[in-house]
This record gives C-alpha cells, structure tokens and sequence, in this order.
C-alpha cells in the first residue's frame, strides 16, 4: 500500500514558520514528507532541511516525495525524542525552525496490519516503530487490570475505563486478546448501549490510550519541547499539531513556562528568581482548520497548531 498522508493544517503551518530561504529546518515527524515538500520549495541551495521519522513506511515514502531537492535534505530514522543528538552528528547545533505534527498518520490507520485501527479486523499491533519487541497486544494481554484502568482513564479519558479494563482482564482468562477485532467487542459489551448510540465508536478511546502507552507518546513530548525550543536559533519558531487535549494541554504549558519562567511570588516587585524569557507564543489562541479543510479532510477535525518564537 502507498504511504498516503494529507498534511493538516498546511499552509499554516509553513507560513507559521516564517521561512528564511538559507535556514535549517526539521521537521520531527516526517511522516509522508507533505509539510516536508513545502518547506524545501521555500529553501534556497544554501538551505538545508532534515527530516525525522521512527516508521520504516514514512522514511522511504518521503525520501521519494523529497528526491528532487537533492543534498538540501537528510533524512533520519528516529524519534524526535532524539533528535539532538542526532542533529550533532550531522554537525547541526541550532535550527530555524521545526514542525512536529503529533498525528497518527492516515497511512497508519488505513494500513489494516498496523492495528492502529478499530475500523478494521488485524493483530493487535499499534507500533509507531516496528523495530520495536513491544506490541499493543502485550499491554492488553500482560497488564494488570489496575494498570489498564489507569492507561485508559488518563490517556483515554474514558468514563468507562474502570468496566473496560475489567472485561479485558475477564475477557484474556478465556484465552489471549490477539485482534483489534476481539478487542473491539470487549470493549463494546463494557459500554452501555445507549451511551454507543450518541458518543461515537465505542473504542475510540481505548485504541488511542494503549497506542498512547505503547508509544511512549506524552513522556516524549513532555521530555522534549524544552530541547526543542533551546535548539532554535533566535527568531526561530517551533510549530506543533496536537490531535486531542492531553497533548494540546502539556504543549500550552510548556509555551507558557518557556515564555514566563519566572517563579516570584506575584506581590514582588521585581524578579529575583533569575530565570529568563526564551521567547514568546505567536499563537495566543491555537490556530484551528478552516471550513474548507474540515470538509475535505475529516481526521483535521481535532487540530491545534500552536506556535512559538525563540528570543
């Protein structure tokens, strides 16, 4: 199956950037290579792009999409989480801009055998990296019932957490949970009726906390974005995609505290604390996609971009 991905928010995100035509720029989760494409369009012969992605399929996908801006582009498979380190070894200390769009690519929930999807009968999978031992199926069958309570409950946000992780457990005594498919009934008899009715896919939310878990996702933007924002050269911005609440709420944070570190008591009357602005949000309010957008691509529904600039 082709890698096929259609970039939210776009244009925005490009413009976002503020493209100088002789600066660096990253983009941390390659995917397809479609933000990737319309940065190097703006890029002179003196500019430089490096694009990062753990997913096998993204990394040969966009080297193809990326081919004709030659030695313009490095391509790295990794895990932004890395991406310092892995920037040094090309000789790259500070960037000009960087996009980390957080989304499940629409390659990975359309690829059946990824079991990204509950729209579709596969192995219990959800790797972002293949390379990885550790499968969605581990966390559903090894994980102890409090343990998937709490996975579900704070990275699913579901209400029915406490019933769906004691059905699963119920559900493996008979023998192993192997199927997204087996999975989604599990879930469904966890849920009432008439909640299924008006709230959606009842897995929904389940899916997205395991794939949460197994990939580490919110440990590595937490870990990260003070990294990345110390990576930007001056006037440099970083600008982020988040696709539901829970990562929209630690990027806001981390913009927040990066553009006002100080930690004074309010009545002082000048700071002692010593710590200093790195910069400031462009984006006081996220930017959402317009009506056109939505229409055409229905996984945009739940983008945020927010964005921000490095003193």
């Amino acid at each position: 199956m082709a890698f096929k991905h259609t970039s939210v928010l776009l244009e925005e995100t490009v413009n976002g950037l503020a493209i100088k035509p002789d600066g660096i720029y990253v983009d941390a989760t390659l995917g397809g290579g479609g933000h990737a494409f319309e940065v190097c369009k703006q890029l002179s012969s003196k500019g430089s792009f490096i694009g990062i992605d753990q997913d096998a399929a993204a990394i040969e996908a966009a080297s193809v999409r990326l081919l004709d801006f030659g030695e313009r582009v490095t391509i790295i498979r990794s895990n932004y989480c890395d991406m310092k380190p892995r920037l040094h070894e090309i000789g790259i200390d500070k960037v000009d801009g960087i996009i980390l769009d957080l989304g499940v690519s629409s390659y990975q929930l359309d690829t059946a055998e990824r079991g990204f999807s509950y729209r579709a009968d596969a192995p219990l999978d959800m790797r972002m990296d293949q390379r990885q031992k550790m499968t969605a199926r581990d966390i559903v069958n090894d994980y102890s019932e409090a343990d998937l309570y709490r996975v579900i409950r704070d990275y699913g946000e579901d209400r029915f957490a406490k019933n769906i992780a004691k059905h699963i457990v119920m559900e493996r005594g008979k023998g192993p949970i192997e199927t997204t498919g087996q999975l989604n009934e599990v879930i469904s008899r966890a849920i009432p009726m008439k909640i299924q009715k008006t709230s959606g896919h009842p897995s929904k939310r389940t899916f997205q906390a395991i794939r949460i878990e197994l990939n580490h996702e919110l440990e590595v933007l937490k870990e990260t974005l003070d990294t990345m924002i110390d990576l930007l050269n001056p006037g440099g911005r970083l600008c982020i995609i988040t696709f539901h609440s829970l990562e929209d709420r630690i990027v806001k944070s981390a913009f927040r505290k990066n553009e006002d570190p100080c930690i004074c008591p309010k009545n002082f009357p000048v700071c002692v604390c010593g710590n200093v602005s790195k910069g400031r949000v462009i984006t006081k309010k996220p930017i959402l996609p317009g009506e056109e957008e939505l229409e055409f691509n229905s996984r945009s529904k739940s983008a945020k971009l927010r964005i921000f600039e490095r003193a």
